[in-house]
């Protein structure tokens, strides 16, 4: 319910609770200054300081709202008015709400360059996709800037590696000692506990023990193999969220001394990020967003690094538009599986659903049995626990 001096006014007595509510929510999505659009009530407060919020964003035409006139959007072309609206956003709705305002006003508004401003920086409530536009905006940034910029892409990552990090690695550890189980073990490499659990159907009470059938075990050549992999990252721009994850995971299986991590980014030209895998931002700020593509050379490249490929893993991360030569994309992903090594084909690694991809491509690739779909920074620790045991990957059904 609207309370006195912060709500709505006008509207007819004798209106429930419930009902005023509804008619608040829907002044607040039509705006309309006076006219309210047709609600036939007014804004007071803090309803009214939110509905100025929205309309300086989604209003229509350019210009700053007036009193009495239509809703109309602007905010000025200041940093202190954009920082000033930033913190009435913070104010008014919740985190998840203020992240997709913040990014409809720089695609809307164009507001991406005042991005390069500290106390813009400041102001901002930080996530994935202000970090991709900040890498986008890296070559442009001054270096009073660059620091505060550093700053907020550490809290997203560290943010995401708290997230992620625990159950990546407990995940991970538990394919890799499976991978690593052999069932005809020498005697004093026999796991009693699983060979136990694994036979006692075959207990025999008379006797009050279990005969095994089958017995389970770790053999040591098994778990001196590091298994390796390749993650090669797709930068062009419509990726951005993506990279941020995939340095974010790379960092956390870089962390794993029974895993090899490499991490490739490529547009047109082929980066190996490997060496900065121990500090995720510097991945981030080695890589440059926008430019064509060349998946055929990057996996190449890929491909050049692999020395053991039946203990290799390769994560191709595209939405497939291939810049380069299509089939000798095809062919190389085709003769690394003939060698053994698995590959995945992830068309995004993000929380944003089916993205826009090359479905040509994907579908070419399926042939190969490599399917390519959208994984969620959620899924992607089941996705590389099947590849690393070679069994079917966890493909989702929106796939």
């Amino acid at each position: 319910m609207a309370r006195a001096g912060d709500g709505v006014a006008g509207e007819p007595d004798g209106m429930t609770g419930a009902a005023r509510e509804r008619l608040r929510r829907w002044r607040l999505v039509l705006g309309g200054g006076e006219g309210a659009d047709g609600t036939g009530c007014a804004l007071s407060g803090r309803d009214a300081a939110m509905d100025g919020a929205l309309t300086a964003l989604y209003g229509k035409g350019g210009k700053q709202p007036q009193a009495g006139g239509s809703r109309s959007a602007g905010l000025g072309a200041s940093a202190p008015s954009v920082a000033r609206w930033l913190g009435d956003i913070r104010t008014y709705f919740p985190s998840s709400v203020v992240q997709v305002m913040q990014r409809d006003a720089i695609d809307r508004l164009g507001l991406a360059t005042l991005l390069l401003e500290p106390e813009m920086l400041e102001a901002v409530e930080a996530d994935v996709h202000l970090v991709g536009t900040l890498l986008s905006l890296d070559k442009a940034m001054p270096e009073t800037t660059r620091e505060t910029a550093r700053a907020v892409v550490r809290k997203v990552v560290e943010d995401l590696e708290k997230r992620l990090a625990t159950r990546t690695r407990a995940t991970l550890t538990g394919a890799l000692d499976r991978g690593a189980r052999v069932s005809r073990p020498r005697h004093h490499d026999i796991d009693w506990n699983r060979t136990i659990a694994a036979n006692l159907k075959h207990y025999l009470p008379e006797y009050r023990t279990v005969v095994p059938e089958r017995l389970i075990g770790y053999g040591r050549a098994s778990r001196s193999v590091r298994k390796e992999v390749v993650l090669c990252v797709d930068q062009s721009g419509s990726m951005a969220a993506s990279v941020v994850y995939a340095s974010v995971f790379g960092a956390v299986l870089a962390s794993m001394r029974s895993i090899s991590t490499r991490l490739v980014v490529f547009d047109t030209a082929v980066v190996d990020l490997t060496d900065q895998l121990d500090d995720p931002v510097d991945v981030l700020f080695g890589t440059q967003l926008g430019g064509g593509t060349d998946i055929n050379r990057a996996l190449a490249y890929c491909q050049s690094r692999i020395t053991r490929p039946a203990d290799t893993v390769v994560v191709l991360i595209s939405d497939l538009y291939e810049g380069g030569i299509r089939d000798g994309m095809l062919k190389r992903v085709a003769a690394m599986k003939a060698s053994g090594v698995q590959f995945v084909t992830l068309l995004a690694l993000s929380d944003e659903g089916a993205p826009a991809y090359d479905r040509e491509h994907a579908a070419a690739l399926a042939a190969l049995g490599a399917p390519a779909f959208a994984c969620t920074p959620d899924l992607f620790p089941e996705v590389m626990a099947a590849a690393i045991e070679k069994r079917p990957l966890p493909v989702p059904d929106t796939a």
